[in-house]
């Protein structure tokens, strides 16, 4: 039996311990975990360091961005950032045991649905040391037993945390092994046959690399993506919220998911818009790449057709000039990656129109993208933002780390009864309880 194996059927054998946890428990394991985090600072710190100069070396030899080492680094502020984050984890509602639907099927039987934990979460995450306490505490929070894969850039830092994490709960009522780090891609790759094992995963990295997993396992995948965000500027915008909302979502932390990649601007206020925006980028240091029409307007840099599909993660936004919001509209649903996307206007209706029209997670209208986020949705956090359809989309909370059961109470009720010449009738009739 393989490392990556034994730990999967630990997490399985914990997390059918954990789903019965009380809450409060959970929420207790919470609390010890962001005072180990604080109470354990200086080791937390100790090895980031040499993951940045590592990755730092990487990033000289063209083999990692800017915007990979900006997300490794971790100080001070991060891990005091960690600790409230666990708190503000511990401070959510359970989902785990709320009756989603009652309904009496007949006098003495009925029927509830229930929410309950997934039950093994694998997931394989970035170079952010702070995803890896963000995953587990959410996991712990919904009942839910964890295997967590960081990135090899933030290894040395990804040990501490957990170990950090482990030995929080190690006396607790927590049962043993409800989460496990695994280092290798051997251990991912194992870890993808282990559907017997492992009831969902959450990637977190590239468009190929979800799709990787994808491909290449039979377990439910709720993949996390590049973030090609957008924000339009219509003809109707107040060019001061426009500006404001446009120079947030790309400067505010150009390395998150959720900052703006594209901006596009309708023509009756391009010339405006486009000479105070520009400006501002310009003095914050981004870099404009635009279309021939932007280009007619301002002096940038030539966009090419890569640039609209492109998640920079750094400093560097593509504008194009387009003719109506319907122009827009498609420009978004062409070249995004269903994450998150804005519109700047006045007119509700149009707005509406926008928001209804663009197939993305989040759709915001006269507000930064930089608001797609877990903590800042009240979720406490997230385990990481879904950009498919399925089962979860957007901010991954507690909630979307559950699914749930029927439950069926009788007096020794039988089928049989209901079919035939005298077949008792169903009642079906639904009423507030709980299970």
């Amino acid at each position: 039996m393989t490392d990556a194996e034994r730990k999967a059927k630990e997490a399985e054998s914990a997390a059918l311990e954990l789903s019965n946890v009380s809450d409060g428990d959970k929420s207790e394991a919470l609390e010890s975990i962001a005072d180990e985090k604080e109470a354990r600072e200086d080791e937390l710190l100790e090895p980031n360091p040499r993951d940045v100069e590592e990755a730092e070396e990487m990033l000289e030899r063209g083999e990692y961005t800017q915007a990979l080492v900006d997300r490794l680094k971790l100080d001070s502020a991060k891990v005091s950032g960690i600790a409230d984050m666990v708190r503000g984890v511990a401070e959510q509602d359970d989902p785990v045991g709320e009756t989603l639907a009652a309904r009496e099927l007949d006098e003495g039987l009925t029927l509830y649905k229930v929410s309950v934990p997934i039950g093994v979460v694998g997931s394989v995450f970035e170079s952010r040391p702070d995803a890896l306490p963000q995953i587990a505490s959410l996991c712990l929070k919904s009942g839910n037993a964890a295997i967590l894969k960081g990135g090899s850039e933030a290894e040395e830092s990804n040990r501490v945390l957990f170990e950090a994490i482990r030995e929080a709960t190690a006396e607790s009522d927590i049962p043993n092994g409800w989460v496990q780090l695994v280092e290798s891609r051997e251990d991912v790759e194992t870890l993808l046959g282990m559907d017997e094992h492992v009831d969902l995963l959450m990637p977190r990295g590239s468009t190929a690399f979800v799709r990787h997993v994808q491909d290449n396992t039979k377990i439910p995948v709720l993949g996390h993506t590049e973030g090609v965000c957008h924000v339009y500027v219509d003809d109707d915008a107040d060019l001061d919220k426009a500006e404001r909302v446009a120079f947030d979502a790309k400067v505010d932390y150009p390395a998150a998911c959720n900052a703006v990649e594209t901006l596009l601007v309708n023509e009756d206020v391009a010339d405006d818009f486009l000479a105070r925006i520009v400006e501002r980028y310009d003095e914050a240091g981004v870099e404009v790449r635009g279309d021939e029409r932007t280009r007619e307007t301002v002096s940038v840099k030539e966009a090419t057709d890569d640039d609209w599909t492109t998640e920079y993660g750094d400093l560097t936004v593509a504008v194009r000039v387009v003719d109506s919001l319907d122009a827009a509209v498609d420009h978004v649903n062409t070249y995004g990656s269903k994450h998150t996307d804005s519109v700047v206007t006045e007119d509700d209706i149009k707005a509406r129109r926008f928001m209804e029209s663009i197939d993305s997670a989040s759709v915001f209208h006269n507000a930064s993208t930089r608001f797609s986020d877990g903590f800042r949705y009240g979720l406490g956090a997230e385990v990481g933002i879904s950009t498919g359809k399925t089962h979860a989309r957007g901010p991954v909370g507690v909630e979307g780390l559950t699914t749930y059961k029927w439950y069926i109470e009788g007096d020794g009720h039988v089928a049989g009864d209901y079919r035939g010449e005298n077949a008792r009738e169903f009642t079906h009739r639904d009423f507030d309880g709980e299970w």
